[in-house]
């Protein structure tokens, strides 16, 4: 039982950082463009031959 004292400080903070990341990601705007990855994958400018 002793050791739920070091614990549940080290759970909170590990989740106090977790939120924080999670809100900065947000606030940097990580999740704006939720469509444009789809077009991303399909986008075919790699291709060797196309356009050379």
């Amino acid at each position: 039982m002793d050791v739920l004292i070091y614990l549940i400080p080290i759970a909170l903070l590990l989740g106090g950082l977790g939120l924080a990341a999670f809100l900065w990601s947000l606030k940097s705007g990580q999740y704006d463009d939720l469509e444009g990855a789809k077009w991303r994958i399909l986008d075919d400018d790699d291709l060797p031959g196309k356009g050379h």
